[in-house]
């Protein structure tokens, strides 16, 4: 797991100097700083999904090209996650109430996806928010509403949902619990 993410960063570095950009200039293209895009490319922080869709963006390749060129599996029939690897997220997002623990993530053949635990605790605030991903979410325990553009879902334990991330979203958490999730993203 750990090999993974360390090649997102050496990925992103590849990428840059093949095509001769700067730190410098990736950064500001994609709306991060520098000391940020030097992290990730050695392997010291994982960026967030949106923060490393931004980024593939300003390496000027498509997200499938970006995610071919990972780490494939080893001949292996299955990849076993352990609960030691996981780690929160750090979200370069405004929001209040959220916690992503990221769980799972690898290219197999041509489908890039990551998998997250997601907690929404109630009272929890964030604008909607768009992925390049398709997105499923499995509720593990308490209920949520999801607004998925102009429509609001509600979904209680053991619901699940399969959207478009490209539609601006939000969980909402009215009740008095966290509500936690399963995530999945598929990388388009």
């Amino acid at each position: 797991m750990e090999d993974y993410l360390i090649g997102i960063g050496k990925r992103i570095k590849e990428i840059r100097k093949e095509s001769s950009q700067t730190i410098s200039y990736i950064a500001q293209k994609a709306g991060v700083t520098g000391g940020l895009i030097s992290r990730i490319e050695n392997g010291r922080t994982i960026p967030s999904l949106p923060v490393l869709l931004k980024i593939i963006t300003s390496l000027d390749v498509e997200v499938t090209e970006f995610f071919n060129g990972m780490p494939q599996v080893n001949g292996a029939n299955f990849i076993v996650s352990r609960k030691q690897e996981n780690s929160i997220i750090e979200k370069e997002v405004e929001a209040v109430g959220f916690e992503y623990t990221y769980i799972f993530g690898k290219q197999l053949s041509t489908i890039g996806f990551e998998t997250v635990l997601l907690e929404v605790r109630p009272g929890s605030k964030r604008d909607k928010v768009t992925t390049d991903a398709f997105e499923f979410k499995y509720i593990l325990s308490g209920e949520c509403y999801y607004v998925i553009g102009e429509e609001e879902v509600l979904l209680k334990e053991g619901d699940s949902i399969f959207f478009d991330g490209r539609v601006p979203h939000v969980p909402v958490n009215r009740g008095p619990v966290s509500s936690k999730m399963l995530v999945v993203y598929f990388f388009i």
